[in-house]
């Protein structure tokens, strides 16, 4: 007879408690993933489209399109461009492109040629340790440091510059417009050197020493070798580097704030578009235009990223 309920057809196998034991791991790996993405989505994700759909309303809550976008690139503040070319300020957005123009290559190539010279040098990890005391110091006081650095009659830099008779720079330099923002830029070099010291001294340590010996062989000078051999392999580093380094130029607010001021130096001088969100929003109180400034870094830097992705996927 069959038993009340069964279709009459073949019972299913039972399953093992050693198959449910063999596909536990499997099944309870996603579960590990939960706690991590709750925390992104929490912190990350709905903040910056929460933002992103503030930067459409108004103070009042109506939606207003485009109209906070227009009002904050049209401001002299964001960008400043009548009767270029002329010196700052320029606009905070043409600031942080000045900061990723001159302290990128300024930064990497120091630490670069830092880590080709410390390579074989004894007592290297002492010298480099030193020099990566820059990424550990807090930018507050490195801001502080270099407001200090480019006073007239105690800073290092205008002191110099009048004692070779450049009497013109032997001034305090984040008080004049035209000078403000370079101060930051050149001062700030220390503070970043460091990271791409450390990323190229890696780099160079997987570089096989044949490589460098087949070149000298062949009768390669020093620069020809860097050219043709030390440079191409540390591709990825470099990728790294600029990334990382252009990223921390978008964002840079607090050298700025201690260093210039929280106006950003005379004029605005040098401002940038951190500073500028920060005054938006805990000085004016003006939430829109402040998520407007927010989501253009967003998408500058979603830029950069997506850039460095797609480059390592081709690779």
């Amino acid at each position: 007879m069959k038993a009340k309920g069964t279709s009459g057809g073949p019972n299913p196998p039972p399953i093992s408690v050693r198959a449910i034991r063999k596909n536990l791991p499997a099944l309870a790996r996603p579960l590990f993933f939960i706690p991590a993405l709750f925390l992104v989505v929490f912190f990350v994700v709905y903040p910056v489209l929460q933002t992103a759909y503030l930067s459409f309303l108004s103070p009042s809550g109506e939606f207003v399109g485009w109209d906070n976008y227009s009002d904050v690139l049209a401001s002299r503040e964001t960008l400043n461009l009548e009767g270029f070319p002329k010196w700052p300020p320029l606009g905070a957005m043409v600031h942080n492109f000045l900061w990723i123009a001159i302290h990128l290559p300024l930064s990497m190539f120091a630490g670069l040629y830092l880590a080709i010279i410390l390579r074989d040098m004894k007592g290297s990890s002492i010298v480099k340790s030193i020099i990566f005391l820059g990424m550990l110091t807090p930018l507050i006081v490195g801001g502080l440091i270099l407001r200090f650095t480019f006073t007239e009659g105690v800073g290092v830099v205008p002191s110099f510059l009048g004692l070779l008779g450049v009497d013109s720079l032997n001034i305090t330099w984040t008080n004049h417009p035209e000078t403000v923002l370079f101060a930051l830029i050149f001062g700030s070099v220390w503070l970043w050197t460091g990271f791409s010291l450390i990323v190229y001294s890696a780099g160079l340590t997987t570089i096989p020493k044949e490589y460098f010996e087949a070149a000298r062989i062949d009768g390669a000078s020093p620069f020809r070798m860097f050219y043709r051999v030390t440079f191409p392999l540390l591709r990825p580093m470099t990728l790294v580097v600029v990334v990382m380094t252009i990223v921390w130029e978008l964002k840079i607010f607090d050298i700025v704030y201690t260093g210039a001021g929280p106006g950003g130096g005379p004029g605005g001088s040098a401002d940038v578009l951190a500073l500028l969100m920060y005054r938006f929003a805990f000085r004016s109180f003006d939430f829109n235009s402040a998520a407007v400034v927010a989501t253009l870094l967003t998408l500058l830097t979603l830029v950069v990223t997506v850039w460095m992705i797609r480059y390592v996927v081709k690779r």
